[in-house]
């Protein structure tokens, strides 16, 4: 929380203490990238003291929110490290990404779970992987199967949640969904433009009438007329009277809104292997006034008489995550870390989200009145007697001495307190020796 551009070791170490910087820069060293604490454990401390701050029994719907987060980063070796999307460069390049599931309300959000995403070149590699300390059991898998999992640990540790939400990197993969639903919970993600849809009043051709030889058939079917569209067709072709303005929240200069559909359709991947159809879920556009077709497309398994507006809401709770990952990088230095092994990478990310744990519970403690960092704005002070590092000693004062007055009128004459003395004794007498 300390008010330092970058919160990596060294900088915390020298503002904690600048007379000690080297030992207490190994301390922390040794603390965030080798001590084998359990971040586990300490994130599930952080969230037994901030959730019954967030009061979820009374909050109402409990959110969980799946995302990633990119951190650039260069060179090689650093764990995870290779060239991928980058969410925070807004394009692909040298970075590691981590997956993490936070835990929301309508009053607040926390990160409960956060791991990094080991791309497969880095899973296949051993050396690599023994240099960075990559635990035995950990397996390449993709980004929504890290989630998934996140999830299910978040489900067996008791934790409420109704809704989870997803972009379309994690929406638009059929398994996840089905593996949401499966843990019991109903869900509102994102999907690509291109995700396959039976639009209302169609669906897949029941099995072939069997002839009475071989196996009876059991899987649906297509057929040159009846096949599903594309969600952004599907969009298109609505009437303009699908389309309403809907606000959802109040943001810090207007309302926040814009133009939405809502029809009802069932997804068609995976449909040939199974026997039965989907069930019908929301299919929610968004479509700006002014923007040549519609920009964002989610499905949800909210109740059929949800209404549109309430829809609209669900989904644009995921921008509570996108506000975690700003306060953790710009306020706790998520991004800083500056080593290369599992191990540290996680510690580092385990401590920030810690520290926001704090926050979050304070701000719900006190209200709006209290203002984040309110406590640790002013930098600590130095002590007096604090010598930079390669910096010369403080020269000593002499104010018993009584330098030639006729100096005083030339150029560059230090002050009085800046005069030094040595004094040489010989054998029958001393003498005073004064310089400057």
């Amino acid at each position: 929380m300390l008010p330092l551009k970058r919160k990596s070791v060294e900088p915390l170490a020298a503002s904690l203490d600048p007379l000690h910087v080297s030992s207490l820069h190994q301390a922390l060293n040794h603390f965030v990238a080798q001590s084998p604490w359990s971040d586990d454990a300490v994130l599930g401390r952080v969230s037994d003291w901030v959730l019954p701050r967030m009061d979820l029994e009374g909050a109402g719907t409990v959110f969980w929110i799946a995302d990633d987060t990119g951190m650039p980063k260069q060179g090689t070796h650093s764990v995870g490290v290779a060239r991928q999307y980058c969410g925070q460069l807004g394009k692909t390049d040298n970075c590691q990404v981590a997956v993490s599931l936070s835990i929301a309300t309508a009053a607040a959000s926390l990160p409960i779970q956060y791991q990094l995403y080991l791309p497969e070149s880095w899973a296949e590699d051993a050396q690599r992987r023994k240099d960075a300390g990559v635990p035995e059991d950990v397996r390449f898998a993709t980004k929504p199967e890290i989630s998934l999992a996140q999830m299910k640990a978040a489900k067996a540790a008791g934790l409420p949640g109704d809704i989870a939400l997803a972009d379309a990197g994690y929406g638009d993969d059929t398994h996840y969904r089905d593996g949401i639903t499966g843990l019991g919970m109903r869900y509102a993600v994102g999907i690509k433009t291109g995700t396959k849809v039976w639009a209302l009043g169609s669906a897949a051709l029941p099995p072939k009438p069997w002839s009475g030889k071989g196996r009876k058939p059991t899987r649906l079917r297509r057929g040159p007329d009846n096949q599903p569209v594309t969600v952004k067709n599907l969009a298109l072709s609505l009437p303009s009277s699908a389309w309403r303005k809907t606000t959802w929240r109040e943001g810090t200069n207007a309302s926040l809104s814009s133009r939405f559909a809502a029809v009802r359709v069932r997804a068609a991947h995976g449909d040939r292997q199974a026997s039965v159809p989907r069930d019908e879920e929301w299919l929610l556009i968004e479509w700006p006034k002014g923007e040549p077709e519609p920009i964002k497309y989610f499905l949800s398994t909210l109740s059929a008489e949800t209404p549109r507006k309430e829809l609209v809401k669900v989904v644009k709770m995921r921008w509570r995550i996108e506000r975690d990952y700003q306060e953790l990088k710009q306020e706790f230095g998520l991004d800083n870390f500056e080593g290369r092994n599992w191990r540290g990478f996680h510690h580092h990310a385990t401590l920030c989200i810690a520290a926001y744990g704090f926050l979050v519970g304070e701000r719900l403690v006190h209200g709006d009145s209290v203002k984040k960092n309110a406590c640790f704005r002013e930098k600590p002070a130095l002590p007096e007697s604090y010598t930079p590092r390669g910096a010369r000693s403080t020269p000593a004062a002499c104010t018993g001495l009584d330098p030639n007055p006729a100096l005083g009128n030339r150029h560059g004459v230090r002050p009085r307190s800046c005069l030094t003395a040595t004094v040489r004794a010989d054998s029958d007498h001393q003498s005073a020796y004064l310089t400057q």
